[in-house]
């Protein structure tokens, strides 16, 4: 069993459940709002799907930043000793892009959400206050910037999936099974 924190040769639990969570998270939210935008206004879901999504969206931010947080606290396993220079450079630069795509999809869907200078309300709990509206277009810009951002994200967690695919079944090296705590 892993053990909270990360050590020289493992990921700690929390940052495994960090990991997954996002990626669920992601991916899930990704299909649910593709699902969305085709609803009609005679839908039943038609209001409550954005709601959800904008609730989610910003349970995921409390969890990056969370989870930045955790990172700089908990520093990250060493390499194996099989990956290259270039793999490292490359996992490393993979991981920072995803960060930044993360970020910038929860910049653009808060937004598309506050154009109009209502607050978001979070599960009807409480509210984020529109703090940046009024931008002529905004919605519109902040729609095709929150799309592109969410492919481009899909995209490159899929690559990402891919190549930890690769280092378990072709270079038959303990890359994937870290990340499920062995």
């Amino acid at each position: 069993m892993a053990e909270i924190r990360n050590t020289e040769n493992n990921w700690g639990w929390l940052a495994i459940f960090f990991h997954w969570l996002t990626a669920a998270t992601v991916f899930s939210m990704f299909i649910f709002g593709l699902w969305m935008t085709d609803l009609t206004y005679y839908h039943p879901w038609y209001k409550t799907a954005p709601e959800l999504h904008k609730s989610i969206g910003l349970l995921l931010l409390l969890l990056t930043l969370l989870r930045l947080a955790w990172r700089f606290i908990d520093p990250a396993p060493a390499p194996l000793a099989n990956h290259s220079a270039f793999e490292i450079k490359v996992a490393h630069r993979v991981h920072t892009l995803l960060y930044f795509l993360l970020l910038g999809m929860m910049l653009s869907g808060y937004l598309i959400s506050t154009a109009d200078g209502r607050a978001i309300t979070v599960f009807k709990i409480f509210e984020i206050p529109a703090i940046i509206y009024g931008i002529d277009h905004q919605e519109d810009v902040a729609g095709v910037i929150h799309l592109t951002l969410g492919v481009l994200l899909v995209i490159i967690a899929l690559l990402h999936a891919g190549a930890a695919i690769k280092h378990h079944l072709v270079d038959k090296d303990r890359t994937l099974k870290r990340m499920f705590g062995r």
